[in-house]
């Protein structure tokens, strides 16, 4: 055999079973983590420890995905995304590794996916001209003109001007760069914008070849597939080529403070915002190594007590402080480096201000170390922490990546798997060592008083920082042209020439794998939804599989509401659960909700209905709880709907301002998103409403209505309306559903319907109460980013039609065989696209994080004229039908599938429908793709909307608006 097997321990809190096995030659560790769930994952790791800000992890993770020694085609990792059932496929770059996850559910594709990612990793190709694709390189502004000014270009190099354009990424590598000022944190291993044209790419080989071993690499798997199966294929595929080599890439012990260190910084700002309340204050501790299991507990219970939620001392302290806005992004523990550190701070300060910041920070622990905190507040810390080690979590990545994530960055600094994942007994170690009363103040001397490895970090805005970074970006490059001989001129031009033609000749793609349609489920797994009557009220109850929790809703048919409710009802979703409830505070409310919860929330679904074409809406008050604490549940959310307060009116201002900071702070990472919401608002009225209450438009107006609302009377008028909503919530219809695998739920359905019974009196059904504008739209929003997000709608059908499986395809195959290299590849956007919107029948174009406007706007059209002038192959229609379903078949948690399939049932959009669309995705040919084309984009309106820099918006003739 050529793995032994070390370890296997059954993990009861998680129903798994952690086996560790090392390889007998290399030493490469392989951990398996074994499940019931078909769902498989893999991925595979590497320590990488960058000594400087070129990016040559984050640029050898992308270039190593760009062709490998068995699979040697341009782009075998985006290839296979449309070759496979994939449920996800990404890689990462972490600040000291790098990991190369993806999952799915079908055996095959697992390992035709194995196959690849192994290739790429230990045999990649590197070759220069994919380097300069995604890394950086030099070409003029007009390409054979050498005489025309000089650009930088290429993929990560534009990524990273959007990341690092971000003021909440600039803080974060702030903090990073001072409080580790010797070891590879210090460095920005995503890479600086300034320094990325320095790396090479002898370096980036040279980097590649000392990091990327099996000796130096950590295998993790995770399922119901046999791991002895996927020892064959790496043992065949990559470790018998490879023989033990030791390898000392361990990060150091950062070298200790002897006292704090105080550093201020800038970050852009847009010049026509003001500067006033835009300043962040940081304090920052490093505390103890990550592989520490006690410790960081220890320090985890801390953190918790002090911010978990508005009851906790500091965080109230900075929420309620009139020396910022909110509590900064940065406030807790930050376990993802080697040594963890905490902190704590505010955003929307004055510079001016700094000092009474940190010194808020200090008297704040200085007052809990002394006063000390009754045990039940770290008792409900640990249930905090114990209901998120057992929560099933299937959002962004799988819940098997969420698992292995957890104990990656422990393995390769040498800790243990088993104790990131087995917390029981840690957390029985700290429930006898709460008892003492001196557990927190001990703590709160040791981490953070007596601590001098301390910073305190100032970032200011600045007026003309975006303005000095791009002239000293042309600068450089002018500088560099003044010294360019005829010869190097000459092979920039041949090299930008030889990368267009590599970008445009067609690959033979048939070494890769290939799932088909063979291998596709015939059936959707959908879980039975089924409503029963008890105590007369209408309840849906499901039995699967959640891990101990359970998850419990309050499902109220909207009704007739007007303009002004329908634009009041986010504000109430947002601010509800975070009141004060009948007698109680909204401190006393929180500190009740997480001792027995792990929270409540409310939100609003709208659709049309598959069954009458109308817009309806469900709003939801929803929670989650350990299935032990479902009682309590039950009677938090009766509370919460029934007796939610209305009268703490400093409050909800401070909400309102901490909503819009989140708001605004994820325009950056989600701005396509925003445009495509944006182009597509006039296109129906679900577009309309989702526009208006939580696009573009929706944050202006959410801006607006905070500045007005600092006034007491207008806050007190708006908090009356609220309650007004509130109670019209109450009138109106409503149902009950509750999943749990755990609950004896008959029983438990009595207790819950009695808890929530109330008279109905409003039978009103919802109508849509905007009037919806005709105009077609060419307009831009104004951000603080020098990459644009670009935009671009049509009308098309809405789900219940006929053309909406073919619509629905045609977004992927316009993506595959034409966006993706005119806008990534050629273009040097981070991404690009097109998405169908079945629900609010708009088909979009857009582009992500885009170094380009005018030129990515026309490639949208050439898509268009692409699509009906090329003879197409059978096979790009495969890859695309195999990329919806993959969509369509993408599982989430048992308990989020059920509740996702009661909704679905409400607005019509039963398994019949759903099994009947996703057969006639089966059935779309090529002609169908064409016939749409024609039909919803030739000679047809298009809206465009533009997010990005304010001169650029104005030089491309947009009508520009901001956020102000």
């Amino acid at each position: 055999m050529s793995f032994t097997q070390l370890k296997s321990t059954y993990i009861d809190s998680l129903n798994v079973t952690l086996e560790e096995y090392v390889h007998n030659e290399t030493k490469a560790k392989h951990f398996h983590i074994a499940s019931e769930d078909t769902n498989n994952t893999f991925l595979v790791g590497f320590l990488t420890v960058p000594q400087d800000s070129t990016g040559v992890a984050h640029i050898l993770e992308h270039t190593a995905l760009c062709g490998s020694k068995n699979y040697p085609v341009r782009d075998p990792f985006f290839m296979m995304i449309r070759r496979s059932l994939n449920t996800f496929m990404n890689a990462f770059t972490s600040s000291d590794w790098t990991a190369y996850p993806f999952s799915s559910q079908n055996e095959k594709d697992f390992y035709n996916l194995m196959n690849i990612y192994l290739d790429a990793a230990f045999f990649p190709n590197l070759n220069y001209y994919d380097f300069l694709q995604e890394g950086h390189r030099f070409e003029f502004e007009e390409p054979n003109n050498p005489e025309s000014p000089l650009v930088y270009k290429g993929v990560v190099f534009n990524e990273m001007k959007g990341a690092m354009s971000s003021p909440i990424s600039l803080l974060y590598q702030e903090i990073s760069t001072n409080l580790f000022p010797t070891v590879t944190y210090h460095h920005n291993s995503g890479g600086d914008p300034k320094n990325i044209p320095d790396l090479t790419h002898d370096a980036l080989k040279a980097f590649h070849a000392k990091h990327y071993h099996p000796s130096n690499s950590v295998i993790m798997t995770y399922g119901n597939l046999d791991p002895k199966e996927h020892q064959k294929v790496f043992e065949e595929r990559v470790l018998s080529h490879f023989s033990e080599e030791k390898f000392d890439f361990a990060v150091p012990d950062e070298h200790r403070f002897s006292a704090p260190k105080y550093v201020t910084s800038y970050y852009p700002l847009p010049k026509e915002e003001s500067m006033e309340k835009k300043t962040h204050v940081i304090n920052a501790w490093l505390l103890g190594p990550i592989y520490d299991t006690y410790d960081v507990m220890r320090a985890r219970i801390l953190s918790g007590v002090l911010l978990d939620n508005s009851s906790s001392p500091l965080r109230l302290a900075l929420e309620s402080s009139d020396l910022g806005v909110a509590p900064s992004t940065f406030c807790g523990l930050e376990d993802s480096t080697k040594e963890i550190f905490f902190s704590a701070g505010l955003e929307g300060a004055e510079a001016e201000d700094a000092a009474k910041v940190d010194e808020l920070i200090l008297s704040t622990l200085l007052k809990v170390r002394d006063e000390s905190v009754d045990v039940s507040v770290v008792e409900s810390v640990l249930h905090q922490i114990e209901l998120s080690a057992r929560e099933i979590t299937e959002g962004r990545m799988p819940y098997g990546l969420n698992l292995i994530l957890q104990c990656l960055a422990p393995v390769l600094h040498g800790g243990e798997a088993i104790d990131a994942l087995a917390i029981d007994n840690v957390l029985l170690t700290m429930r006898e060592e709460i008892k003492d009363p001196k557990f927190i103040p001990n703590l709160i001397d040791r981490l953070l008083i007596n601590n001098p490895h301390k910073l305190c970090l100032t970032v200011k805005p600045s007026h003309t920082l975006a303005d000095e970074l791009v002239a000293d970006e042309k600068a450089r490059l002018a500088a560099i042209q003044a010294e360019l001989t005829d010869e190097e001129k000459a092979k920039i031009i041949a090299e930008a020439a030889e990368l267009k033609r590599r970008q445009d000749e067609t690959d033979d793609i048939s070494c890769l794998p290939m799932v088909t349609r063979e291998d596709i489920p015939e059936t959707l797994a959908i879980p039975h939804v089924e409503a029963s009557t008890v105590n007369g009220q209408t309840i849906y109850t499901g039995s699967v599989n959640t891990n101990g929790m359970i998850y419990q809703s309050l499902l109220v048919k909207l009704p007739a509401l007007t303009e002004a409710e329908s634009r009041l009802l986010p504000y109430l979703n947002s601010i509800l659960t975070d009141v004060g409830c009948g007698q109680l505070s909204y401190t006393e409310q929180q500190a009740r909700i997480y001792a027995v919860t792990g929270g409540l929330s409310a939100a609003t679904v709208y659709q049309t209905d598959r069954k009458d074409g109308q817009l309806k809406g469900l709003w939801t008050l929803s929670g989650k709880a350990l299935a032990s604490n479902s009682a309590h549940l039950s009677d938090l959310l009766k509370e919460t709907f029934f007796n939610a307060r209305f009268d703490e009116i400093k409050r909800i201002q401070e909400l309102l301002s901490q909503l819009k900071l989140s708001r605004e702070e994820g325009i950056v990472s989600n701005g396509h998103m925003y445009a495509m919401g944006a182009a597509s608002q006039n296109l129906s009225e679900i577009n309309y409403l989702s526009e208006e209450l939580g696009g573009m438009r929706g944050i202006q107006q959410g801006n607006q209505l905070t500045n007005r609302l600092k006034d007491v009377a207008a806050c007190e008028a708006f908090a009356a309306d609220l309650k007004a909503l509130l109670t019209k919530l109450q009138a109106a219809e409503y149902e009950l559903m509750a999943v749990s695998s755990v609950v004896e739920l008959p029983s438990f359905s009595d207790y819950f319907t009695r808890a929530l019974s109330h008279e109905v009196s409003d039978h009103t059904p919802y109508q849509f109460p905007f009037a919806v504008p005709t105009d077609a739209l060419n307009i831009g929003w104004a951000i603080n980013a020098p990459v644009h997000y670009c935009g671009k709608s049509y009308r098309a059908a809405t789900s219940g039609e006929a053309d909406a499986p073919a619509l629905t395809i045609l977004a992927g195959f316009l993506r595959n065989g034409y966006l993706h290299r005119a806008i990534r590849e050629q273009g040097g956007a981070y991404g690009g696209g097109a998405n169908y919107n079945p629900r609010g029948g708009a088909f979009n174009f857009f582009s992500y994080r885009d170094p380009r406007l005018t030129e990515t706007l026309k490639d949208f059209d050439a898509a268009i004229d692409w699509m009906l002038n090329t003879k197409h192959e059978q096979l790009a229609l495969e890859e695309a039908v195999l990329g919806v379903i993959s969509g369509i078949d993408k599982p989430a948690s048992p308990a989020a599938e059920y509740q996702q399939t009661a909704i679905a049932n409400y607005f019509g959009n039963t398994p019949d429908v759903r099994e009947a669309f996703r057969s006639n995705v089966l059935k779309v040919t090529l002609d169908d793709l064409k016939a749409v084309t024609e039909k919803y984009f030739v000679g047809q309106r298009a809206d465009i909307a533009v997010l990005g820099p304010k001169e650029a918006l104005e030089k491309a003739d947009l009508k520009v608006y901001t956020l102000a």
